[in-house]
């Protein structure tokens, strides 16, 4: 059924998207609205891929479930590893080695793109946030929580274990070199998002004038984030290297955070007190990527330039997984500009990336699409720019087909 040639899917999940956007306070009840009001329909008056009625929607969900719990768990863990990180008082040592200027926030976000070229950029945004809620009195302006936000998407776009959307290529045969191209782009919409984003945040909120004095810094606590980070890391590229054939099949990413955390809670408590509000913010992310999941998406528009420009935008407000899925399936792009736009576009809206809701958790004043917008405007004009300097400096050369002959691609979402 359609209304002006458009699958009422994309209607119900538009109206989700815009509840979001005026009710942020109530973010959650409108996302399991808006999938419940997607299930009941696609229940009722169509079909779901994997059949009709209930049955149809426990397949949905079974088709998804490593996607959904690898994401519960990230989110989760990670929630625990930024307060672990802040309590090893590693950040109230910062204000001693960076600039007391705009150019020391900047230098913040330089920080986090690099931890998100080998980390997850879930890890690296909520990394970020703890040391950037020291060192600007928690008092961080909107900008910059977009800013931190596109600064781990940008990291990640270029490597092959810093997004999932990237990981998905390299799972799919896609050589790591070829998406590096990336950070192309990535490196220009940096410095762009970056410069503004340092000098709106040391205009709010300046960054401390001096570390505390008789700073001792918990180095068992550090060890114990470190070692969670490094089974993250670990874990991500032993099964995508040595087991590609599984990667889908079970949530080894999430399963090694959460044993490492647990393995590791006798040493320095956790603070277990966030899970609750990591949680609802966790069940919101899932709810969107489960209600994107069963958009009637069948087929993309050939690939171009164009096209890859143009989902830069569509994941602002679309989950980038199942866009990331059907272009492997398609073929024919350059892989470098789509790791780029479906990793970095994430970033121009607070919900449109894992990273941007995780950051949100931790400071609440996000959840407005009009304030994220309004202050995190750089966002999207370095998505621009970065893009063109992309296309004049490297040009866009479609990769050769990366398999052998066509395999059905499992749409993670």
């Amino acid at each position: 059924m359609t209304l002006a040639g458009i699958p009422t899917e994309f209607l119900l999940f538009g109206l989700t998207l815009l509840g979001v956007a005026l009710f942020q306070n109530h973010s959650l009840a409108v996302g399991l609205s808006g999938l419940t009001a997607v299930s009941l329909y696609k229940g009722l008056c169509t079909d779901f891929v994997a059949g009709p009625g209930l049955s149809g929607w426990l397949g949905q969900v079974g088709r998804e479930w490593v996607t959904l719990v690898n994401l519960l768990a990230l989110l989760l863990g990670f929630a625990l590893l930024s307060r672990h990180f802040e309590k090893t008082r590693l950040p109230a040592l910062l204000p001693r080695f960076l600039p007391r200027d705009w150019k020391g926030g900047f230098l913040l976000l330089v920080m986090v793109f690099v931890l998100s070229s080998f980390l997850d950029n879930i890890a690296a945004a909520l990394i970020g946030g703890a040391m950037a809620h020291q060192l600007f009195r928690a008092k961080v302006h909107v900008g910059y929580l977009a800013a931190l936000v596109a600064a781990a998407n940008a990291g990640g776009a270029g490597s092959v274990v810093g997004d999932t959307t990237t990981t998905m290529m390299w799972i799919d045969g896609i050589a790591p070199a070829v998406v590096l191209d990336a950070y192309v782009a990535a490196g220009v919409a940096l410095v762009l998002v970056g410069v503004v984003a340092a000098r709106q945040q040391h205009a709010y909120s300046p960054i401390l004038h001096h570390a505390h004095q008789h700073v001792q810094v918990d180095w068992l606590r550090l060890a114990l984030v470190g070692a969670i980070l490094l089974a993250a890391v670990g874990t991500n590229v032993v099964v995508n290297t040595a087991f590609p054939a599984q990667a889908d099949r079970f949530p080894f990413l999430g399963a090694a955070v959460w044993l490492a955390i647990l393995v590791t809670a006798g040493l320095r408590r956790p603070d277990w007190e966030v899970l609750p509000q990591a949680f609802t913010g966790a069940l919101f992310l899932l709810s969107l990527v489960l209600c994107a999941s069963m958009m009637p998406v069948a087929n993309l528009p050939p690939p171009s330039w164009q096209t890859a420009f143009g989902l830069g935008f569509v994941s602002a407000v679309f989950d980038n997984i199942p866009l990331t899925a059907l272009a492997l399936k398609q073929g024919g792009y350059d892989w470098g500009f789509l790791a780029f736009a479906v990793g970095f576009g994430g970033s121009m809206v607070w919900f449109g990336s894992s990273a941007g809701v995780a950051l949100c958790n931790l400071f609440p004043e996000g959840r407005s699409v009009g304030r994220w917008l309004r202050y995190g405007w750089p966002v999207a004009v370095a998505y621009v720019v970065g893009f063109a300097t992309l296309l004049l400096v490297l040009g866009w050369h479609p990769d050769t087909p990366h398999k052998a002959a066509p395999t059905a691609v499992a749409l993670r979402n």
